[in-house]
């Protein structure tokens, strides 16, 4: 092992494990309020189950704000409401918030897509036999779309790794932060490439897993 990990091992480790727990909350806020925001998007569109023509917009109003927001600035707009939420505008604990919204908007807006993909013909077979809204929700939408959700899924994941690089701004660390730091700041350019190879590895991991399971689940 380079002697530089060495020396700076506990840092590093500190480091990626800020970033998982960021990345972490960050998919949990995407499957547990993204996909049903995403699915309510589908749903109140025009022709669909539940039309509604102003909850549409309004989500849709929503969503399209925070993704053209710049993700530095949403992070420093954030601040305020961030500090009521956790008590704090500082450290881990606060990168989640804007990290967590971000994660929402996108994740939503994967999910719409990969719902309009199903089939009209398969949600018009579930409301001939009658089935509930629920059942057409978790029965037949969300098999059919299984795989492009799983899809869906990874490529945010992905993303919040690369937001998360950002959260040095207030304080969040990671390991984006750790290379400025420790290796553009004290002009450890070796030190700085080792933590781009990390990122990099992670990238491939989730991205290699995200496969697996799509494949694997997609019985088309």
């Amino acid at each position: 092992m380079p002697d530089v990990l060495i020396q700076y091992q506990t840092e590093i480790v500190q480091a990626i494990l800020e970033t998982l727990i960021m990345v972490g909350a960050s998919i949990i806020a995407a499957v547990v309020v993204g996909l049903p925001v995403g699915t309510l998007l589908f749903l109140c569109q025009k022709g669909r189950v539940l039309e509604n023509k102003w909850v549409h917009t309004i989500l849709n109003l929503l969503v399209n704000i925070i993704r053209s927001f710049p993700f530095l600035l949403l992070v420093v707009f954030l601040i305020p409401f961030t500090r009521w939420l956790v008590g704090t505008a500082i450290g881990t604990t606060a990168a989640i918030v804007p990290l967590a919204i971000i994660a929402i908007a996108h994740y939503s807006r994967l999910v719409e897509q990969s719902l309009l993909d199903v089939p009209k013909g398969v949600i018009e077979a579930a409301i001939s036999m009658g089935a509930s809204v629920n059942a057409i929700i978790f029965k037949f939408l969300f098999v059919e779309a299984r795989s492009g959700l799983v899809l869906g899924l990874t490529t945010s994941t992905i993303s919040f790794i690369s937001y998360s690089t950002i959260m040095g701004v207030v304080g969040g660390g990671g390991i984006g932060d750790f290379a400025i730091r420790y290796g553009y700041q004290q002009f450890q350019t070796d030190l700085m490439m080792y933590m781009i190879i990390i990122m990099i590895l992670l990238v491939q991991l989730i991205q290699i897993i995200g496969m697996t399971v799509a494949r694997k689940i997609d019985k088309r």
